[in-house]
């Protein structure tokens, strides 16, 4: 009986092909724009990745880590004399904006890292020295920020060229590799005290306290320690990222514009496979009758019907979340938009696949249910 199935959902071809274009559709466009959702999603805590520090110590009224309030030069010394913390370093983020020799000004990222340890420095420095970022006047800039910076495209900005921030002389003495911020601004290193001339001078300068965890402890009881002693708060990297991210899915439009387009997949899926399905078992009742004549129970048939519409749902969505995948191949190469596509992704689109099948079964084995055997002998 199965192979019975199987040759009647071939034998129409263009019933067959359009079941299995709409699952493909659904499939791509549910996969494709949730990936790109994830990818945003990343971006907005792409500072965290780019530093690296396990605790980040930060004003209580702190919401994400792309908004920070300054603290004052005295809570580092009380960070630092929490018990657990190894080493707490002082780290400034801003935006500011740089003046090239030709008189173009774009905004970057500035960050701010301490002189003597480097903590916060970028990991992966690709051309020049980080040691030389102790140099007056040095910065390190990132790969992304080496090709916006520059109006010529065949010529990125390169170790030894040298702009303007603020007004004061930034010398570029290495390029590193970073995520994308979600401005997509690029981001610039310096020290932290070079930092501070860089950025118009206010009363509180510090944006926030690095620290690490003592050998042996926890970054997580040691962050919790931390708020208790100070009355600041400290987050772990992880926390502070999904604080970043709740933050952005609270307060901006992203996922309803992206859950629209997700749930306008879903839907397309389901109303094309639904109704072309509920055709094909009209189109096939004479034979399904034959069946049923002969002595094929409801559940038979049943089973029949769930194996087809299984079998254009797993192929409509292997070839959706394929394409998926490989557009994110491609889009990864030129790094917009952002791509990233987590194994519980396509889980959650088979899911939404199965459910659109046996919604689209359902709809042919009530219709089985109600069918005659007589109505193969009916002109």
């Amino acid at each position: 009986m199965n192979d019975l199935a199987l040759k009647m959902l071939l034998g129409d071809r263009a019933k067959y092909i359009m079941l299995v274009s709409g699952l493909t559709f659904a499939s791509l466009l549910m996969t494709e724009q949730a990936a790109i959702f994830c990818g945003i999603m990343q971006w907005s805590g792409s500072t965290l990745d780019n530093v690296g520090a396990p605790i980040w110590v930060v004003d209580p009224m702190v919401e994400q880590v792309n908004d920070t309030e300054a603290l004052r030069d005295t809570d580092l010394h009380r960070v630092r004399s929490v018990e657990g913390v190894a080493w707490a370093a002082p780290f400034y983020q801003g935006v500011l904006r740089t003046r090239m020799r030709d008189g173009s000004f774009k905004f970057v990222q500035l960050v701010g890292i301490d002189a003597a340890t480097f903590a916060g420095a970028p990991a992966e420095v690709v051309e020049g020295d980080l040691n030389q970022l102790r140099l007056p006047n040095t910065v390190i800039l990132d790969e992304y920020g080496a090709q916006k910076l520059s109006r010529d495209p065949a010529r990125p900005i390169a170790v030894g060229d040298s702009f303007e921030i603020n007004d004061h002389e930034a010398r570029v003495v290495g390029i590193c590799r970073t995520r994308m911020s979600f401005s997509g601004n690029p981001y610039v290193f310096t020290t932290y005290d070079q930092a501070l001339q860089y950025a118009p001078g206010t009363r509180k300068m510090l944006s926030c306290v690095l620290v690490g965890a003592a050998e042996g402890k926890e970054p997580a009881a040691v962050a919790r320690r931390i708020g208790q002693a100070t009355g600041l708060k400290a987050y772990t990297r992880d926390e502070f990222f999904w604080l970043t991210v709740w933050w952005f899915i609270e307060n901006t439009g992203i996922p309803v514009a992206f859950g629209a387009t997700v749930l306008l997949g879903f839907v397309v899926g389901l109303a094309i496979s639904s109704q072309t399905f509920y055709s094909f078992v009209l189109e096939n009742l004479r034979n399904l009758g034959a069946l049923k004549a002969m002595g094929a129970s409801d559940r038979v048939l049943a089973r029949m019907v769930m194996l087809q519409t299984l079998t254009v749902g797993l192929i409509g969505y292997g070839c959706g979340v394929g394409l998926a995948s490989l557009f994110g191949m491609v889009v990864l190469r030129k790094g917009m938009p952002p791509f990233f596509l987590p194994w519980q992704l396509p889980l959650l689109t088979l899911g939404a696949v199965l459910f659109i099948c046996w919604m689209a079964a359902s709809l042919g084995i009530r219709k089985i249910r109600q069918l005659e055997p007589a109505v193969v002998f009916r002109g």
